[in-house]
């Protein structure tokens, strides 16, 4: 029986595209479906690669086709059916054996499944795969998480299978249990910042200056050639630009106006919080798929209230430069947002996730790539900084774009549009940069009907105000 260097469990879309990655990089693989005919289907349209698959109709003959110590990846969905899995290849793996669950898991149950499985023998890797059905098959960026010696078993494959950035590998170890399971939710985290913002801009262009989308398809290409390229910006072209083979109408038109979400935007959000960290522009966006989903009520909604004009009048190409650069300062506040959680996380959980080498794993294969991602690591190699906003380059390019985003905002609130990842954006900087704020007034508040004491500016320690009475 031929030796494979390591295993798949799930050949869905994701794992048919790993898993022929691998057998392309040169690595053979063993392959397990739970709907054992898709294995023997798959082995068969594997083409010339099909030497270096070795389909498997059980876990028993999973486990002894691949060499020890043997790393198993899962490619199925998240929560029981990964729980699932594990509990059952427990009966047929051997001590040192690798369980690495590369799909989009919470990465509380991965660090729960790490620790259920020390003492077992076994190991557990928690893996981060971004980039999409096309990035699974030709190269993601990988984040891992467990123990660096299971890290050392797979990094060959790993690496090879990775997406290159001018020859650089965008994969990388990045800590403890489920530390790379964290960096990949903090990716979608910022990915949904980085769409609704598009969203917002491409609203803003349709609905305020009447704009159709093969009008805007062009603008967004031309920003794709300066400082806002990047994987997101060059499919919104293309999306734009295409037509819908029923009708001829541009394909963008005939989609209905209801976003999905699978949960990962969801828990940055809920992480940021849970940790102290504002994400305003992830929250924002996680909320706009929540209202995008209540389509009757928004219906019931322009009924009761009317929809507004929405016309912008303002020359074309000033808005037009306004609205590249109030997308790149809101794009900048996103990644300075998600890069906050990641570090107070690194910190919370002893994982000392580099930030220079995630930036540098997401500059190819995974969905938020963008050409600045490169100005980001050197930002964090340079040495100790508190937040992004503050690294000197950045600085420099939030200074230049800020007023533009700040026009932006305002003319989308005069015409009625709604902007809510970009409004969040800048009202996290200009909270970020406001050396006395107004929660001042709110220890105050707080003081006065609760007794919660306050610190004063010329003295020390804890004190209450001179009220009497409380609410």
């Amino acid at each position: 029986m031929a030796q494979a260097e390591i295993g798949l469990i799930g050949l869905g879309t994701m794992g048919s595209n790993l898993a022929l990655n691998i057998a392309e990089k040169g690595h053979t693989i063993a392959v397990f479906n739970r709907t054992v005919s898709r294995v023997d289907e798959f082995k068969a349209n594997a083409g010339a690669l099909t030497d270096r698959i070795v389909p498997c109709h059980s876990l028993d003959e999973l486990a002894a086709t691949i060499r020890p110590p043997r790393p198993t990846i899962l490619m199925v969905v998240a929560g029981q059916a990964v729980d699932d899995q594990i509990a059952n290849l427990r009966q047929v793996l051997s001590p040192n054996d690798i369980i690495i669950d590369a799909g989009n898991a919470d990465f509380n149950d991965t660090r729960r499944r790490f620790a259920e499985l020390a003492g077992t023998g076994l190991t557990f890797i928690g893996m981060g795969v971004s980039g999409g059905e096309e990035g699974a098959r030709h190269g993601p960026s990988i984040m891992v998480g467990g123990t660096q010696e299971s890290w050392h078993r797979v990094e060959d494959v790993i690496l090879a299978i990775s997406a290159k950035y001018n020859g650089e590998p965008c994969a990388a170890w990045l800590g403890p249990d489920g530390a790379g399971h964290f960096v990949k939710t903090i990716h979608n985290g910022i990915e949904y910042a980085d769409m609704q913002m598009i969203a917002e801009v491409y609203g803003l262009l349709r609905d305020g200056l009447g704009m159709s989308a093969k009008e805007i398809a062009p603008v967004f290409s031309k920003w794709n050639d300066g400082r806002l390229n990047s994987y997101l910006i060059e499919i919104t072209a293309k999306v734009l630009e295409a037509d819908d083979p029923a009708t001829g109408n541009p394909v963008v038109d005939i989609i209905l106006d209801r976003a999905g979400q699978k949960g990962t935007g969801k828990w940055s959000a809920i992480e940021a919080q849970k940790l102290g960290v504002p994400a305003t522009a992830i929250e924002a966006a996680v909320a706009a798929r929540v209202i995008s989903s209540m389509k009757t009520e928004r219906e019931a909604a322009q009924a009761a209230y009317g929809r507004t004009s929405g016309n912008i009048r303002i020359d074309r190409d000033r808005l037009f430069h306004d609205l590249e650069l109030a997308l790149f300062a809101g794009k900048i506040a996103a990644y300075a947002q998600g890069f906050a959680v990641m570090d107070a996380a690194s910190k919370a959980f002893d994982w000392n996730v580099p930030l220079p080498t995630v930036s540098r794993i997401w500059r190819a294969g995974c969905i938020i790539r963008s050409q600045f991602l490169g100005t980001i690591a050197d930002a964090f190699s340079s040495g100790s900084v508190a937040n992004l906003l503050m690294a000197p380059a950045f600085v420099q390019m939030m200074g230049e774009a800020h007023p533009s985003l700040r026009k932006v905002v305002s003319i989308a609130a005069e015409a009625g549009l709604p902007v809510p990842a970009l409004s969040a954006a800048l009202a996290y900087f200009d909270g970020y940069r406001q050396g006395r704020g107004t929660s001042n007034l709110i220890q105050a508040q707080r003081d006065f009907f609760g007794a919660h004491g306050f610190e004063r500016i010329d003295q020390p320690g804890a004190h209450h105000g001179p009220w009497s009475y409380s609410a």
